[in-house]
């Protein structure tokens, strides 16, 4: 079953690469952007038949390592 997980920095977090690429976009003309926030996508092939086992496992693995919980959030999506 596959499994991805979305992690994000925390609202009111700083994010130094987002600004970055805002004022790139900027420079490029693209004036419409008003804010860029950058995270990663982590996807995951596991071994199980629930879909909720699978996404409580994930879980437990953004927690234990994949995601820093004092900086960071995450979304977990079963893709069957």
């Amino acid at each position: 079953m596959k499994v991805r997980l979305i992690i994000m920095l925390k609202q009111g977090v700083l994010d130094p690469q987002g600004k970055a690429i805002n004022h790139a976009l900027h420079n490029l003309s693209f004036q419409e952007v008003q804010g860029v926030r950058v995270g990663r996508v982590i996807d995951l092939e596991v071994q199980e038949t629930s879909p909720d086992q699978a996404k409580a496992r994930a879980a437990e693995m953004a927690k234990q390592l994949l995601a820093n919980g004092v900086i960071e959030d995450f979304e977990i999506e079963v893709m069957a």
